[in-house]
Formats: structure tokens, C-alpha cells, sequence
């Protein structure tokens, strides 16, 4: 049984105004197969797939100034994927609030990963149909910033450190990285600095010495003209 809305514009971080627009994203077709009366949400996942993505490419844009085209659409499509998208959907429990068919719910539905991402999607259209993009795009990247972060670690085996180097020697400069650790055994931080010719280039901190060097290089990639 479908859970009450609040519930879900809790975990989704949205208050609808038309709360008529997330009970449409919710109706998958198998239910409007038998309630031929009532709508489905297939229009709803075109629309959030184009809104997603956008918000992606965007995010990509400003967040990674040097990062190539390449790389940009490789990151994108693993953080759009169907997996991630229901990824998505189960951690704000999409699932109960779904309205299945018989057939679907007696065959697991509610955890099928294309029936989740494609409700992922039209919940996306949703909040752009009731508050418009900018709406839009920040539910997009409360959900999907920590993803694309993550997918970006390792775009296509080049990552922060590499790109840095890469960069930095076409100016003929070299980093180094100068790491330390604090804090007990099972809860290490470490904190890494990132130097150019002497200077701090970037900071960055992680569980991790590989982490925290990462983190330091994508802040100098970003303060590098």
C-alpha cells in the first residue's frame, strides 16, 4: 500500500504546491492498465530524463572547468544510469509510494530497477512541472552532486592528480603533495596540500592519504587558470 505524500516530499526535499502533479509521477502503466480512467507517468519520464540530464551536464560544466568533453559525457552517463537512478529511488523509498498493477506487484515490482528508475525520472518531472527548472535543478543536485563527485574520481582512468600533472606540465611545473594524519587508527583523517614552485595550489581532505591528495588536486585544478 502506498505510503501518505508527506512522507515522500519529506525524503524527496520537495513540498509540492500541486500535489495532483506527484500523484501522476507515481501511477506506473501496469496500474493504469487496469485503471484505464487514471493516467500514467511515461510522459512524465521523458520530460525528467531530458531535466536530469541537463542538470548533470550543467553541474559537470561549472564543477570541473578542466575537465574534457570526453570525460564530461563518460562521468554523465554513469551517474544518469538506470542504477543510479534507483539508487536514488530506494534511498527516499520511492517503492511505496508507488501505484502498481496486480501483475507487477505480485512479481516483485516495487524493487525492479527499471520501474524504479524510470519513477526516479518522472518524479524529477514533477518538480519541474510544479516549481520550475530551478526547482528542478537543485532537487537534481541534492540527490546527485555526492554521485557525480564520485563517478568524476576516475573519469575513463584519469583522475584529479593525473589531470593536474598533465596540466601543470604543459607549463613545465611539477606537484608535490605533502600529507598528514590525525586522529585515532579506526577514525584516521588525513589532510594533503598540494604545492606548486613552493606555493599551496590546494587543500583537500579524505579517510585516506590517496583521497586526500585527490581531493587537494581537484581544488588546484579548479584554481588553475
Amino acid at each position: 500500500m502506498e505510503a501518505p505524500l508527506a512522507v515522500l516530499e519529506g525524503a524527496l526535499g520537495h513540498s509540492f504546491r500541486d500535489p495532483g502533479v506527484l500523484s501522476a509521477a507515481l501511477v506506473h502503466r501496469s496500474y493504469h492498465a487496469e485503471h484505464p480512467e487514471i493516467g500514467h507517468n511515461e510522459r512524465f519520464e521523458f520530460l525528467g530524463d531530458a531535466v536530469l540530464g541537463l542538470a548533470i551536464t550543467a553541474f559537470l560544466f561549472a564543477e570541473y572547468p578542466h575537465m574534457p568533453e570526453g570525460q564530461m559525457a563518460k562521468v554523465k552517463a554513469a551517474a544518469v544510469s538506470r542504477e543510479e537512478l534507483a539508487a536514488v529511488a530506494r534511498q527516499v523509498d520511492l517503492a511505496q509510494h508507488l501505484l502498481l498493477g496486480r501483475g507487477e506487484e505480485s512479481t516483485g515490482g516495487r524493487d525492479k530497477t527499471s520501474i524504479l528508475a524510470d519513477a526516479m525520472e518522472a518524479i524529477i518531472a514533477a518538480v519541474f512541472l510544479d516549481a520550475g527548472y530551478e526547482a528542478a535543478e537543485r532537487f537534481v543536485l541534492r540527490h546527485w552532486a555526492g554521485i557525480v563527485r564520485s563517478r568524476a574520481r576516475l573519469p575513463g582512468g584519469a583522475d584529479y592528480k593525473t589531470r593536474l600533472q598533465e596540466v601543470l606540465a604543459a607549463a613545465g611545473l611539477t606537484p608535490t603533495y605533502k600529507v598528514m594524519g590525525a586522529g585515532p587508527d579506526h577514525l584516521r583523517e588525513f589532510t594533503a596540500r598540494v604545492l606548486v614552485d613552493g606555493s599551496v595550489r590546494g587543500e583537500g581532505t579524505g579517510a585516506s592519504k590517496r583521497e586526500a591528495e585527490q581531493e587537494a588536486a581537484r581544488s588546484a585544478l579548479e584554481s588553475t587558470p
